[in-house]
């Protein structure tokens, strides 16, 4: 008799099931699972944007400077009568002569403004036509980035590969790849991402383009410092901007977020200038205002980064 009570009693303590701590102990154990992955996730991705800067956009930096002092000049040059413009010697001056001859230019002042057919940019390959990334895109010069920088036996970066130098593959925060690519070019005075000469980095996610901005001026603000969106227009004196803050580099992530079919409703063309972005993901036509899951491919801006030289 007195073993059978034994046995109930085990039984019954079998059954209890689990304590409060030990639900405590799991559920913190599951916390600590989760929180590991996230902050795991988020280094993995800023490894890979320090890499897009240190292995590749100031490696270009290099590259550029590393050209001016084997050359005496900047980027696409003359060389016998310099401009210091990229791609000077595809300008004229006056209007109709080269500018590496100068002939008959004593007439104007070789200033900037003087020269025509300025302001081209020089990259890699076909690089890509005006105004197809945004406003405010250069008409492409003649004249080939790897050409120039092979000819005055300039190393360039590894880039996706031999041929390939002016890219860089990434992934964004969506998983989605995207590839960066990098041109020279001239900016007159004036213009709101930077005068003179300038480096032109296509294919930033908000986030990677933050994060550069950051390590190169020490300033996240994408109209001010030496790393700039391209396509801002500058701030406007009568509306009391002219001494203002900058802007952050774009509130919205993904594609389909603030894109409406006019310009007086949208923040990416009221307030930036540039071409809204038409998303054709499930749908036949496109639509204007276009989807804002998570899954779709985050936004890629154009930005500038001004040269010393």
């Amino acid at each position: 008799m007195k073993k059978m009570q034994s046995f109930r009693r085990l039984g019954r303590k079998v059954q209890q099931g689990f304590t409060l701590v030990e639900l405590a102990i799991v559920l913190a154990v599951i916390g600590l699972i989760i929180g590991a992955v996230a902050i795991a996730k988020d280094v993995q991705r800023n490894a890979e944007y320090q890499k897009a800067v240190n292995k590749f956009a100031y490696q270009w930096k290099m590259a550029y400077d590393q050209y001016y002092q084997r050359t005496g000049g900047v980027i696409g040059d003359c060389q016998q009568a310099p401009t210091y413009m990229v791609n000077g010697s595809e300008t004229e001056i006056p209007a109709g002569t080269s500018a590496c001859t100068r002939a008959g230019s004593m007439a104007v002042a070789g200033i900037p403004e003087n020269f025509a057919n300025r302001g081209l940019k020089i990259c890699a390959g076909q690089g890509y036509a005006p105004n197809t990334v945004g406003l405010g895109d250069a008409s492409l010069a003649n004249q080939n980035l790897r050409t120039l920088m092979t000819r005055a036996g300039v190393r360039m970066p590894p880039g996706r590969g031999e041929g390939h130098e002016d890219r860089f593959l990434y992934v964004d925060s969506n998983g989605n790849a995207a590839e960066l690519q990098v041109c020279f070019q001239w900016n007159t005075s004036g213009t709101a991402s930077g005068a003179g000469n300038v480096m032109v980095v296509r294919g930033l996610t908000p986030d990677l383009a933050r994060f550069m901005d950051q390590v190169i001026d020490g300033k996240p603000d994408s109209r001010e410092g030496r790393f700039r969106i391209q396509g801002r227009p500058a701030h406007s004196s009568s509306a009391g901007e002219a001494n203002a803050p900058g802007n952050q580099w774009e509130a919205n992530n993904t594609e389909g977020v603030n894109i409406a079919t006019t310009a007086a409703n949208s923040a990416m063309t009221g307030n930036d200038a540039r071409q809204s972005v038409t998303n054709t993901s499930g749908t036949a036509g496109g639509t204007a205002t276009g989807r804002t899951l998570d899954e779709d491919r985050v936004i890629l801006l154009t930005a500038h980064w001004t040269m010393e030289q």
